[in-house]
């Protein structure tokens, strides 16, 4: 078959620009098979990856014999589709990156760092990589990540500087840059990372993707992560629609995870495009409390806003009316850090990242009563949250004050709070009260750089978070980088 598409529907003919509801599509039409698509995206990967560094682990025969596999069961599909049709797999053929914190059986998961020994079992795939792989997905590389996933940019000592494709002078952020970055720039339409104080949205709005944070226990995780419970799972994606096709697939529970959510009967993708007119939308364009936010997202993000009061919203001004939580993150994460660090033999701390060091020794300044304390905090401020969404369906913001800076290696920057994460205040408060959240392009500035808008949910209603993105995506389109 040959990689270019000649369908009815709206497809490129360029199947690394296809989204993974486009190639099930040609998969399904006969158009194109798995095996084009990985070949193309391998091809891609070549000319494109090394301006970029998305990439901890590329394995092309990994992803070919898989693809194959899917190959053969489309093939299958189509002949008895007469009888119904031969079962395929949700994501069947679609490729998919999984972020370099995620076990994976098979390829070592070194967490972006030079402490892990790769030469070990690596013989289990944590519950998202599984569904993955049972729903058909073929998995081709792991994406790079800071150290222990420690920052908001993507870069290590071990694999370097991840770059944005939008401008590779600029950091695709963190810590799923690498995700982000290959989403973006067409290597691969989808891709797993993680969040734990914005790392989805973050990297999503510096690249110019749809990012996800499902509700906290949503997407299983093992083992859960040593920053405990403000980590989330969740897509990168060309669409949101493609996000709504990862969710129905990395949504089941799983027994290694006491935190994982009750299975969930919810079809992400049915009432997709019910659009948002009556919905009540709080509008906080500064969270009360964020300063230096860059005059060209704050516009971008108003006028986006403007856009849903067009599709029908009920928009408030309104700031939900609590104080900036960056201590509260920054000290459990800081907790976090610390205990990774003190596992470490003196060997490996020789190796470790300084950014990550810098972290454990701040937190080993916390005490107990410290982190009592922090912890109330946090219990108040998700309680706030919980009465203050009773009133509103969604709550919007900008996912980032600021477009992505340059890029830099690691260690470059002494580690403060506000260095770590003073420049993106509306990420943070949201893994803290566990909501979901996503973040949209919604512009870009002078530069060409992208803009994120925030779309925060009720907890449990990641849906409609879902879906209200999918209502500005209806026609204000997700733009791409010309790479």
């Amino acid at each position: 078959m040959n990689p270019a598409i000649n369908s009815p529907v709206s497809t490129p003919t360029d199947l690394t620009q296809c989204t993974a509801e486009q190639l099930l599509h040609v998969y399904r039409s006969g158009q194109a098979s798995p095996v084009d698509a990985t070949k193309a995206l391998l091809a891609r990967i070549e000319k494109i990856n090394p301006k970029l560094n998305a990439f901890s682990l590329l394995d092309e025969d990994v992803a070919m014999n898989c693809a194959k596999s899917s190959e053969a069961k489309w093939q299958a599909h189509r002949k008895a589709a007469l009888n119904g049709g031969a079962e395929v797999g949700a994501l069947e053929g679609v490729p998919v990156s999984i972020k370099d914190l995620i076990l994976t059986r098979g390829w070592p998961t070194l967490r972006g760092s030079r402490t892990v020994d790769p030469n070990q079992a690596w013989d289990i795939d944590a519950p998202v990589t599984a569904r993955l792989r049972e729903a058909g997905a073929v998995l081709f590389a792991k994406t790079t990540t800071p150290e222990f996933g420690c920052k908001g940019e993507t870069n290590s000592p071990a694999t370097g500087i991840t770059r944005n494709p939008w401008n590779t002078d600029k950091t695709p952020g963190g810590s799923s840059g690498g995700t982000a970055a290959a989403v973006a720039a067409g290597l691969g339409p989808i891709g797993v990372g993680t969040d734990g104080a914005g790392s989805v949205r973050i990297p999503a709005a510096f690249c110019g993707n749809f990012g996800l944070k499902p509700s906290f226990g949503r997407v299983p995780a093992y083992p859960l992560s040593p920053f405990g419970s403000v980590a989330h799972l969740g897509p990168h994606s060309m669409s949101v629609r493609d996000a709504a096709l990862m969710m129905n697939v990395m949504k089941q529970p799983d027994a290694r995870d006491w935190t994982s959510l009750p299975p969930d009967a919810t079809d992400y993708c049915v009432g997709l495009d019910d659009g948002i007119r009556g919905l009540r939308i709080a509008y906080s364009p500064a969270l009360g409390y964020a300063k230096n936010i860059h005059p060209e997202v704050a516009a971008a993000v108003e006028t986006a806003v403007k856009v849903l009061q067009s599709l029908g919203a009920q928009v408030e001004q309104i700031d939900p009316g609590f104080e900036d939580p960056l201590e509260i993150t920054t000290g459990l994460w800081f907790l976090g850090a610390l205990s990774v660090w003190e596992g470490l033999s003196a060997e490996q701390q020789a190796l470790a990242d300084p950014d990550f060091k810098a972290e454990a020794m701040l937190g080993e300044k916390l005490s107990a009563m410290d982190v009592q304390q922090l912890n109330l905090k946090r219990g108040a401020l998700g309680s706030h949250m919980r009465q203050f969404m009773q009133k509103y369906d969604l709550l919007v913001t900008p996912s980032v004050a600021v477009p992505a800076f340059d890029a830099r290696p690691a260690g470059q920057q002494a580690m403060t709070p506000e260095a770590m994460l003073g420049w993106t205040p509306f990420s943070y408060p949201f893994n803290l009260t566990q909501q979901p959240a996503s973040t949209i392009p919604c512009g870009l500035t002078k530069d060409g750089l992208p803009i994120g808008l925030q779309f925060v949910g009720r907890m449990f209603d990641d849906a409609l978070v879902l879906r209200a993105s999918r209502a500005y995506e209806s026609v204000c389109p997700i733009p791409r980088p010309q790479i």
